[in-house]
């Protein structure tokens, strides 16, 4: 199926989704997600990064912040009064209670960004978007999106790029990667998984075969 109607508003405006197509691109911590959302964004493709809209929650002086420093404590805010997302981070991976308390906060500012931003590519006249989210799954976010595309790559491979992207220890990087659902769990919710363990032009190479499949001959 190709799309779907659900009724969105926009400023106030009553909008209808209709002939649009939302794929939700998930996949754990340094699998390459965003060289995957890259890919859609050159065919013109919008993508909504949900990272971003949790940056764009967290603003200094919005309330979300002031409820994230009213639990978590001051100590995870910087001198500017922005948040401290590595200290942050430090704290949430550590624990899954203190994890699954940031979830609910922040989750719902999440999914109402989402429905605006969804709500303007129709304004827009798009058919396809991309919905990029770490934790489309485990956050039951789901039902905003009309399937699931799963980017995964190998262990060995996500530990590597992990421990050389954020310069840590492999226990650090092995500690990040066991806080989250494992790829091999996500994988059976995708109604495609891109293997993004090879070279760039290798994964490429696949998201183009991926892109006539799924793509260009649901639009004929």
């Amino acid at each position: 199926m190709c799309s779907r109607g659900e009724v969105l508003k926009l400023k106030g405006v009553i909008v209808v989704r209709k002939h649009i197509r939302i794929i939700g691109l998930t996949g754990g911590i340094a699998s390459g997600k965003s060289s995957i959302a890259r890919f859609f964004e050159e065919r013109g493709v919008p993508v909504i990064d949900a990272d971003h809209l949790a940056r764009v929650a967290v603003m200094p002086g919005s309330p979300i912040l002031e409820r994230i420093s009213a639990i978590f404590g001051k100590g995870v805010l910087l001198s500017d009064g922005s948040l401290d997302r590595k200290q942050l981070g430090a704290l949430v991976f550590a624990s899954a209670d203190k994890r699954h308390q940031l979830e609910m906060i922040l989750h719902p500012e999440i999914r109402h960004l989402a429905e605006d931003c969804i709500a303007r590519a129709v304004v827009d006249g798009h058919r396809l978007l991309v919905y990029m989210a770490p934790l489309l799954i485990e956050a039951g976010a789901t039902d905003r999106v009309d399937e699931i595309w799963v980017v995964s790559v190998r262990p060995e491979i996500q530990l590597e790029r992990l421990m050389l992207r954020d310069g840590i220890s492999r226990a650090e990087a092995l500690s990040m990667i066991a806080s989250q659902m494992p790829l091999s769990e996500k994988e059976r919710y995708g109604n495609v998984v891109i293997d993004n363990s090879g070279t760039q032009q290798e994964t490429r190479r696949i998201l183009e075969d991926i892109w006539k499949q799924k793509v260009e001959n649901c639009n004929e």
